[in-house]
């Protein structure tokens, strides 16, 4: 499963569109930080791996534009723990 993420910036978050629904984390950016606020698939996609896909979207987004990660969302932290 592979698709575009794209940054919505007047809702300051990173979205990804699968099976006409959105998946989405909000974010915040400061001082080279990446703060993954909330991860939200809608409940359509639940168990179909789309967060998962999402947040394999933002580790690479944050490695190419040099960011450390912290993750306030419950699921971003776990996911983080059990992909590092």
């Amino acid at each position: 499963m592979t698709t575009q993420i794209i940054f919505n910036e007047a809702l300051s978050r990173y979205e990804m569109e699968l099976e006409g629904y959105t998946v989405f984390a909000n974010v915040r950016q400061k001082d080279g930080t990446l703060y993954i606020d909330y991860v939200e698939a809608p409940p359509e996609l639940r168990g179909k791996g789309a967060a998962s896909v999402l947040m394999e979207g933002l580790v690479a987004i944050a490695k190419a534009e040099n960011l450390e990660i912290f993750p306030i969302c419950g699921y971003a932290a776990s996911w983080l723990r059990r992909h590092s």
